[in-house]
């Protein structure tokens, strides 16, 4: 194996050197100061703005509620329904679910409208039908996928999933109606979850942004509307 060298003349290598040292610092000042904005564009959802409020309380007669729209393609309203699974459980305090499919997901429309399907079944089982497709998200990549999913779910239930679920269309709309809602609201991103109050010194609504303070809001929530 040859080496071959060509002799470089000293001033011009120091040139050299020279400019590839201020290049790199050019561009670790471009870095450090591009790090904020990349820290906003990929952490957690801004706070949403929102437009009408009039949806966010609680059922009458209750005093605190949590209200979540989700996508149930969305793998952080995945990441995200154990913590509310859990809250719910502690605290025994309504969880209001509203459906918020986004566009660009191939399936999370039809997974809303067999989640309205099962919840006609009663007993919880659209809430256990939710919980089960959060849980094996992975798993679905395509509408045969969800399907196949489905069809299994129901017999495990002692349902037997019909060939024609929606055959008038009444729960598609009623998914849409869930969606307008958030559009309404000001909802742009899942989930979008609200801690909602009625009576006390507590605020109407405060939206969830760091879920991690999921638990310490609604124990001050609860707190604020016993004053």
């Amino acid at each position: 194996m040859f080496y071959s060298f060509s002799p470089v003349p000293l001033r011009r290598n120091l040139r050299t050197r020279a400019g590839l040292a201020f290049g790199f610092v050019l561009s670790l000042a471009a870095l450090l100061i591009a790090a904020p904005a990349a820290r906003a564009q990929f952490g957690g959802p801004p706070e949403t703005v929102v437009h009408d409020p009039a949806a966010l309380k609680p059922p009458p007669g209750v005093k605190v509620a949590m209200i979540e729209f989700y996508d149930l393609e969305c793998p952080d309203c995945a990441a995200t329904n154990p913590v509310l699974m859990e809250a719910q459980a502690k605290y025994h305090i309504p969880w209001i679910r509203h459906d918020f499919p986004l566009p660009f997901h191939p399936w999370s429309f039809q997974a809303a409208v067999y989640a309205r399907w099962f919840d006609t079944k009663g007993n919880q089982l659209g809430n256990d039908y939710r919980d089960a497709v959060f849980a094996n998200q992975p798993s679905i990549e395509t509408r045969a996928d969800l399907l196949t999913f489905t069809q299994k779910f129901a017999q495990q239930h002692g349902q037997q999933l019909p060939f024609m679920v929606d055959p008038q269309g009444k729960l598609a709309d009623e998914v849409k109606a869930d969606r307008a809602l958030g559009q309404r609201i000001g909802v742009d991103h899942t989930p979008t979850i609200w801690i909602v109050t009625s009576g006390g010194h507590a605020p109407p609504y405060e939206e969830v942004v760091d879920r991690s303070k999921l638990f310490q809001m609604i124990d001050q929530a609860l707190a604020e509307t016993r004053k």
